[in-house]
């Protein structure tokens, strides 16, 4: 496989990444794939993209920032992403890359009006699951790792969702023939999970929630790897379809 693109929305939190490295490595290793197969660009430290036209495949990672900012390097980001759909580049964004893509596209991030939503969670999938080349063939409930304050309150238009949870009814969204967005990290497993509860402890009390319980409720699970490794043989099949016929126009 030519390097997936990870575009790099931000940094994990200072004391994973000082034991478990950071997004970057979650998410190779989650897909099936060693570091010297992606592509990684800081565009939180202002690195440039490269054209959408050569990319086989993005995915857009998590990030401490909110789309709401607007910061510079986010827009330019979206407005990036919003071409790549046009090209019909098979895109996975996670989280905030879920929320970008949904902001590029014409819809609307907001602070999550039920609440911050974090921990392992049940993410119900839907009908329109099932014919999804990426969620086709999964049970019709996964059991995922979230962490967000901010999420997808008004879809683009020809959206579709996929799946939700409890608090958030747009948590798995097909935005075009090969976008996806998914507010859960399929990177995480329960430690960095936990890592993140107990960053956010002092906030969660102050919400009302019992980050104790959540913390002792969260759980390894499969599924995530599951949804990179299949996006990741979206991108390499995609990526020898285009071999074979640009070799048959020769």
């Amino acid at each position: 496989m030519t390097a997936l693109l990870v575009i790099k929305a931000g940094d994990a939190i200072p004391a994973i990444v000082a034991k478990r490295r950071d997004f970057e490595t979650w998410i190779a290793a989650g897909a099936g794939l060693s570091l010297a197969d992606v592509q990684v660009v800081r565009v939180f430290h202002g690195e440039t993209l490269p054209e959408p036209e050569g990319v086989p495949g993005v995915i857009v990672t998590g990030s401490s920032s909110m789309v709401t900012d607007r910061e510079l390097w986010s827009e330019t980001t979206a407005r990036w992403l919003a071409r790549a759909v046009e090209l019909d580049k098979p895109i996975l964004g996670i989280c905030y890359g879920h929320q970008l893509l949904a902001h590029a596209l014409g819809g609307e991030v907001r602070n999550t009006p039920r609440g911050r939503e974090i921990g392992t969670v049940d993410v119900k999938l839907n009908a329109s699951a099932r014919p999804d080349p990426l969620f086709g063939r999964f049970a019709e409930v996964l059991h995922l790792p979230v962490c967000h304050e901010q999420a997808v309150v008004r879809l683009p238009p020809r959206a579709s969702v996929l799946g939700a949870t409890a608090l958030d009814p747009h948590h798995v969204v097909r935005y075009g023939a090969s976008a996806w967005g998914v507010q859960f990290h399929p990177e995480f497993d329960a430690n960095i999970v936990r890592a993140y509860i107990d960053a956010s402890r002092d906030d969660m009390l102050r919400e009302g929630l019992d980050p104790e319980a959540i913390w002792h409720s969260a759980t390894d699970t499969a599924d995530g790897t599951f949804v990179l490794r299949r996006f990741a043989e979206i991108v390499r099949k995609r990526g020898q379809e285009q071999q074979r016929f640009a070799e048959s126009a020769e």
